[in-house]
């Protein structure tokens, strides 16, 4: 998958965007050198398959017809924005992240692993601001991590 002019096409995502999903989900994580391996492909599409999807508003993006990123939001907060690597830097991004505000008007809250220093920029240009840095206790990678938020 290639970047582009043309803008994504964003649209709330149903159960047969389940495995398209959890694809890029595998892709962009895979990306992530510093992130421990904790499930398997096939527990991770389960996942993605089973709760990401039932219990959370998705909305994919797509390029040419091919899932290139998606946003899951559960109440007030940002759970996942991950990108296929090669629609990176092309707005995929911040098209799924302004729908989310759009879902949101009131305000989002999310965390980021502190060592993804990318989407760490991303967010504060996009109007984010760290609220607090922790010690990764509370996420499953044990992880250091920030939690920012966005008000309208």
């Amino acid at each position: 998958m290639t970047v582009h002019d043309a803008p994504p096409l964003i649209r709330r995502a149903g159960p047969a965007d389940a495995g398209h999903v959890a694809e890029v989900f595998l892709a962009a994580r895979a990306e992530m050198t510093y992130l421990p391996r904790l499930h398997s492909d096939e527990e991770t599409r389960a996942w993605i398959a089973g709760v990401v999807l039932p219990s959370s508003q998705v909305w994919v993006a797509e390029l040419r017809g091919r899932v290139a990123g998606f946003a899951a939001l559960s109440g007030g907060r940002l759970d996942h924005l991950y990108l296929a690597p090669g629609a990176q830097n092309g707005g995929v991004g911040s098209a799924l992240l302004g729908q989310a505000k759009q879902a949101r008007p009131h305000g989002l809250d999310l965390y980021v692993f502190q060592r993804n220093t990318g989407a760490r920029r991303f967010y504060e240009r996009h109007g984010f601001t760290l609220v607090a840095e922790g010690d990764g206790s509370g996420n499953e990678e044990n992880l250091p991590d920030a939690h920012y938020r966005w008000r309208a």
